[in-house]
């Protein structure tokens, strides 16, 4: 699995840089970061899934380029407890492609993306809205794989007792429902807001009966 993400990795990197010692560096941090014990669903994986989403998109998207930095960034920090992930990922994805030479704008707008996956709320940048679209796809996913995530999740947030995490997780799955459009791109949506509802309200209930 890392091998395919390797390779579209270094292949991005290709369009800037010819130093490999360089492009090794920035690819372990990644893998090491991204294969951390604590990462049962913000792994590897999820990188890989949330490129997968976008096969077929990729005609849509302006800047496909920024877009794969930011994916493969954007949850590069990442620590359960921690209310600054984002921040931090967007922040050491900076450092790293100011090392690479990627334009200012550019690294603008990585930053931007990455920082957008906190809220989730529609951007004005199209590229973004499918950066978000990717990011929650496991949503609309078929119930036997949303359950897996739904597992996955309570793993990594294992350092919280059921009622603490069920209060908060009840929270998180509320504030998706109520948004007028889940997914903010019609590739996206057509595909996944029916059952991502459907997934989201059956958790949900799952949670209030069991509290």
């Amino acid at each position: 699995m890392s091998e395919i993400l390797e390779k579209i990795f270094y292949q991005l990197l290709s369009t800037y840089t010819e130093n490999a010692s360089r492009k090794d560096k920035c690819w372990n941090e990644i893998e090491q970061n991204y294969q951390q014990e604590n990462r049962h669903y913000h792994n590897l994986s999820h990188l890989e899934q949330m490129i997968a989403a976008l096969h077929g998109a990729e005609i849509k998207i302006k800047d496909y380029d920024t877009l794969l930095f930011s994916i493969f960034y954007h949850d590069i920090i990442y620590h359960p407890a921690a209310s600054a992930n984002e921040e931090q990922s967007a922040e050491l994805a900076k450092r790293r492609l100011e090392e690479l030479g990627l334009p200012v704008e550019q690294i603008e707008k990585v930053c931007g993306q990455i920082i957008a996956t906190k809220a989730h709320q529609r951007s004005a940048n199209t590229d973004t809205n499918y950066l978000l679209d990717a990011d929650l796809a496991i949503l609309g996913q078929a119930p036997e794989i949303y359950l897996n995530y739904r597992k996955q999740i309570r793993a990594e947030y294992s350092i919280y007792p059921d009622a603490l995490f069920n209060a908060g997780r009840k929270k998180v799955l509320q504030q998706f429902l109520n948004f007028q459009e889940i997914f903010k791109t019609p590739f996206f949506k057509n595909k996944y807001e029916s059952q991502a509802r459907e997934n989201l309200q059956r958790e949900l209930d799952w949670l209030q009966h069991s509290s």
